[in-house]
């Protein structure tokens, strides 16, 4: 397939509680895209930050040479919607998206820009030698064997944001209404060609992991009930095997108890229990993913917005100004 050149490159980075590594995230980030050949922006996406991270966004969206636009939304609706409002404002070819924490270096921009130019639709990456627990990683695997089993397509580290889309890519995906998104995913499916490389990865130097042990274990739901009814194909199959299994034991307690008795059936009382718990664990499994799935229909049909902007600082006709200066 053959792509248009890439003139301009949008970086966009959600920003939550993040004051302490920002100053170093915006100098960084700058001067790696200062080394880029094509025109660029950086959009930073206030997720509700508590802290001054908001205030210092403003500050650098001010500063028109810094070509920065400072979303701010009115509360933390999640890493994947901030991300959304940043395309939504991104006018590049080709749009980037990084996290705040500088586990992976902004120094890898113009690589990315390299390679998307070679006609890929999307450019992901792989997090080499990570720096992170053991449960962290093992975690990762785990969601992303679920990934690539569900979907059928092969990348080996979805949890990664350093990530690069085209612009078609991006259209596609703000075209889609659904409320839980996970953004490397939708993207693939719509992608014709895609690649994935090694990038470096730091440890955290500021703040904490805002993915605590029960968002993981969300994230995990929101990707089995995103991306597939297979569950729900699942539950069919094992259902009916439980049905099939529960048949054929009470048949078998019936013959037993023809042939050794009564006593031998009160004997078995527990056995009868155990087969009434396996149907009611049976029971509450459905019940619990039916409820998921149930649940994002409610969400869905309510199509209420992803976020709210409270306030975009970084005047468009401004940074164009400046750009056709340049």
């Amino acid at each position: 397939m053959v792509f248009g050149k890439i003139k301009k490159v949008s970086v966009v980075i959600p920003v939550y509680n993040e004051e302490e590594s920002l100053p170093q995230l915006l100098a960084r980030t700058t001067s790696a895209c200062r080394q880029l050949e094509q025109k660029y922006e950086i959009i930073l996406v206030d997720d509700g930050s508590r802290d001054s991270s908001a205030d210092l966004l403003v500050q650098a969206a001010e500063i028109p040479e810094n070509h920065i636009i400072a979303i701010l939304l009115n509360r933390n609706y999640g890493q994947h919607s901030a991300i959304m409002a940043g395309f939504h404002q991104a006018e590049g070819d080709l749009i980037i998206t990084l996290d705040a924490d500088l586990q992976n270096p902004p120094e890898e921009i113009p690589r990315l820009v390299k390679i998307a130019e070679e006609g890929y639709d999307v450019v992901g990456t792989r997090r080499a030698n990570r720096q992170d627990s053991w449960f962290r990683k093992s975690a990762s695997r785990f969601v992303n064997a679920m990934i690539t089993r569900a979907t059928g397509s092969v990348m080996g580290d979805y949890g990664c944001m350093l990530r690069a889309y085209r612009r078609h890519i991006v259209r596609a995906m703000l075209q889609c209404h659904e409320r839980s998104t996970f953004i490397p995913i939708l993207a693939n499916t719509f992608a014709r060609r895609t690649i994935e490389v090694d990038v470096a990865h730091a440890e955290r130097e500021f703040g904490d992991s805002k993915y605590g042990f029960m968002k993981l274990i969300n994230l995990m739901y929101d990707l089995l009930t995103c991306l597939t009814t297979a569950p729900l194909r699942l539950l069919s199959v094992v259902g009916s095997i439980i049905a099939v299994t529960g048949f054929l034991l009470a048949v078998l307690l019936i013959i037993l108890r023809l042939i050794f008795g009564s006593m031998w059936a009160a004997e078995g009382v527990f056995t009868l229990f155990a087969i009434l718990f396996m149907f009611i664990g049976a029971q509450f499994v459905a019940m619990g993913l039916l409820g998921e799935y149930i649940g994002r229909i409610y969400n869905d049909v309510r199509a209420r917005p992803r976020y709210f902007i409270q306030k975009v600082v970084g005047d468009k006709k401004t940074k164009h100004n400046q750009e056709e200066r340049e």
